[in-house]
């Protein structure tokens, strides 16, 4: 078992970066609480986090940031760049967890991201052009509901999304799917 441990540990398939962490709250252009693990994605030769951020008051919200190299010389956004929608029952206390991936179908980004509402976490999708202007297709489904990971491109005519639905107070990973990105079953 040793020399099993000892092989697996010499073809590691990523390496940690030195330098971690690349960014912190220290390096925010505005009051930060925290920031948390981003989702990233290469855009115009650039690196591109799409990170959480918590707020001095304990609400997140999402903010772009930029590396030509993917480490150093970050550009963040001088303010959130994605706030939560205070008029909206879904976005009632924040936005987290996002992940991208590239729509071909839709020639833009599709990010799926958690919502805080009034009755728990739940899936929210938006997509992108350019990480400046998003579109918010909303809730996908209801809460409590976690973890999403919308895969980017079509299984038999339909989407397809993998999250983390909380029944009767048990997490369970399950795949639905979805005909329009808006109607989500199975």
């Amino acid at each position: 078992m040793t020399e099993l441990l000892r092989q697996a540990k010499a073809h590691e398939l990523f390496k940690r970066y030195e330098g971690n962490p690349i960014l912190t709250s220290d390096n925010w252009p505005y009051p930060a609480n925290a920031v948390f693990n981003p989702a990233a994605v290469k855009l115009n030769m650039e690196t591109l986090l799409l990170i959480r951020v918590e707020d001095m008051r304990g609400f997140s919200h999402l903010t772009v940031a930029r590396s030509a190299d993917g480490f150093t010389n970050w550009e963040i956004d001088p303010a959130p760049t994605m706030e939560a929608d205070q008029s909206s029952r879904e976005e009632k206390w924040g936005l987290e967890d996002p992940r991208i991936i590239w729509l071909e179908e839709q020639k833009q980004f599709g990010i799926t991201y958690i919502s805080f509402s009034e009755g728990g976490p739940v899936v929210s999708l938006a997509i992108t052009k350019n990480f400046r202007t998003f579109a918010r297709l909303g809730a996908l489904l209801p809460p409590e509901d976690k973890d999403a990971c919308l895969f980017p491109r079509r299984f038999r005519g339909r989407f397809a999304l993998l999250h983390r639905p909380i029944v009767r107070g048990e997490a369970h990973i399950w795949l639905s799917f979805s005909p329009d990105l808006k109607h989500w079953g199975d």
